[in-house]
């Protein structure tokens, strides 16, 4: 968590800090969820944030929040980062709830009122395929390949929570 504090605090997106480094955006992924890094990983992200190696590589949270990671950043962290996956997800699902009733309407309904897309199969169908184009831009947003909420939005939620800087 402390390399996404860093990397949240420099403005940068995970995209921005993989260049930078020189490593894959799924390995900064990794990192910030948690996993350890490989001793190379490690001291590029050290020489990029100006840190000692030592809290880049130790996987220990309490290490993390005792250092640099307050408690309570921590937890605003992951507020803000549930807020966001929960606002990605609403919005997904709205997305998909008109996909299916454009589909609906936009299907001959209007010529055949019994086309109205409320028979199972058809109901299936639609809710199957708007909800798949959801999930797959919900991943994609997850993963940051498209950023709907960039790191400057997730510090100003950050710093909004604390009601201080970061």
């Amino acid at each position: 968590m402390i390399i996404r504090k860093l990397r949240i605090q420099r403005g940068w997106s995970q995209e921005q800090l993989a260049e930078l480094t020189d490593v894959s955006v799924r390995t900064i992924q990794r990192v910030e969820q948690g996993h350890k890094p490989g001793l190379e990983t490690a001291k590029a992200l050290a020489t990029i944030f100006e840190v000692d190696v030592a809290l880049i590589t130790n996987g220990d949270n309490k290490m993390n929040i005792e250092n640099n990671l307050k408690q309570d950043e921590a937890e605003a962290i992951l507020y803000v980062k549930g807020i966001k996956e929960f606002q990605t997800h609403l919005a997904f699902y709205l997305f998909s709830v008109v996909t299916i009733l454009f589909a609906s309407l936009y299907s001959g309904a209007s010529m055949n009122p019994g086309l109205i897309g409320w028979q199972p199969g058809t109901i299936l169908t639609w809710t199957f395929i708007g909800w798949g184009i959801g999930l797959l831009i919900h991943g994609l947003t997850v993963y940051e390949v498209i950023n709907l909420f960039n790191s400057n939005w997730e510090k100003r939620k950050i710093e909004k929570r604390l009601g201080r800087k970061l």
